[in-house]
């Protein structure tokens, strides 16, 4: 196995129908990728441009600044306190690091990656990459034995499942009896929106109420793609066991993984400020609020969802059905299918679209 045997890149397969939707006389509503429409925040922006002479390497564990930024964001914003920067790393954007994690930890043919049944397919294909085999599975019970990697995801991409602290205690349990690393994907984390997340902060597997103090194991990976609308700056970070964190250091100085040094400068002025964060997740909350009801007025029915910056909907048919009846709409969206084959009959809609696009998609689906 490796990068010769992955399958084609699988949007691909979406082209026909973004053609259909494209020659809606009001043009295409695209809400099939999370990829953010929003101005990049000046702050962050001015950060980036003051940091442009760079004729230095930039160091691959990061500047001290960003680091302390990095654990005194995840002490305020995620609620785990006594980090140091040993135990934080800064990654070239999040996909990378979970297509590299199996290679980085050293798993190799014979192997098991866990991941959720619902998920975003890098999980699969960092398994493939090294020869590993992937298993999907929401069950902690059910994971097997010689699972050396465990990727849990709350909020899930693309079904928006949160895992409340109970849940992730259970997790923590079981990949430690496995001796797995659990990596735990919290990229939107900020995004809470029902039941009890309307009120409280997503768990990290962080968390002391998660962990009771002990890191043994844990990985925890963060993105500000979608909180601070950064996705083509490739800002991302990890925290967790103070001794993985220095193998993936080793590891990343060998590969070159390292992040430019303006973005790292940019990454520090984002993660400083609570307030642009605030200011965009109340943009995706009324997004949300307008395309929610006109889905379920069309006859989807929304599961979870409870946080993320998805809505995942059936309509009781296979999903490229439903991709059918909404590009003649002129509204595309994602296929269950791409997300592991336990839901071909449910699609992911992106919030990232303008508002006019959303309300537009709202009046063509009511109509």
């Amino acid at each position: 196995m490796g990068v010769a045997d992955l399958d084609e890149y699988p949007w691909d397969a979406v082209a026909p129908f973004a053609a259909r939707a494209r020659s809606h006389p009001d043009g295409i509503v695209d809400l099939s990728i999370g990829s953010p429409v929003d101005p990049t925040p000046e702050l962050v922006a001015r950060a980036l441009r003051e940091a442009t002479d760079a004729h230095a390497y930039p160091q691959t564990t990061g500047t001290p600044a960003l680091r302390e930024a990095i654990v005194d964001w995840y002490a305020r914003r995620r609620g785990v306190p006594g980090l140091t920067p040993a135990h934080v790393l800064p990654t070239v954007g999040s996909k990378e690091l979970v297509a590299l994690l199996p290679l980085l930890l050293g798993l190799e043919s014979g192997d098991t990656v866990v991941h959720p049944r619902a998920a975003y397919p890098t999980y699969a294909v960092g398994a493939k990459l090294v020869g590993a085999r992937a298993v999907a599975s929401d069950d902690p019970g059910e994971w097997p034995e010689g699972t050396r990697l465990v990727w849990i995801n709350s909020p899930g991409n693309p079904d928006g499942r949160v895992l409340g602290v109970d849940e992730l205690r259970v997790a923590v349990a079981r990949a430690r009896d496995l001796g797995a690393v659990l990596a735990s994907d919290e990229c939107y984390a900020e995004l809470g929106w029902d039941g009890p997340w309307a009120r409280e902060r997503v768990p990290s597997v962080l968390d002391p109420a998660v962990t009771d103090g002990d890191l043994t194991g844990l990985l925890s990976v963060y993105s500000l793609s979608k909180q601070s609308n950064l996705a083509g700056y490739r800002a991302a970070f990890l925290g967790g066991d103070e001794s993985l964190v220095s193998r993936l250091l080793t590891a990343r100085k060998h590969l070159g993984l390292m992040l430019p040094a303006p973005v790292q400068a940019a990454m520090t002025a984002a993660l400083a400020d609570d307030v642009h964060v605030a200011r965009q997740k109340e943009l995706y909350r009324a997004r949300r609020s307008v395309l929610r009801p006109a889905l379920e007025a069309a006859g989807f029915r929304i599961d979870h969802s409870e946080g993320g910056l998805y809505l995942w909907a059936t309509a009781g048919e296979d999903a490229w059905e439903s991709l059918g009846a909404l590009a003649d709409r002129g509204i595309l969206a994602g296929p269950g299918h791409f997300y592991g084959t336990h839901f071909p009959d449910h699609v992911r809609f992106s919030l990232t679209a303008s508002d006019e696009r959303i309300e537009a998609a709202a009046r063509r689906l009511r109509a």
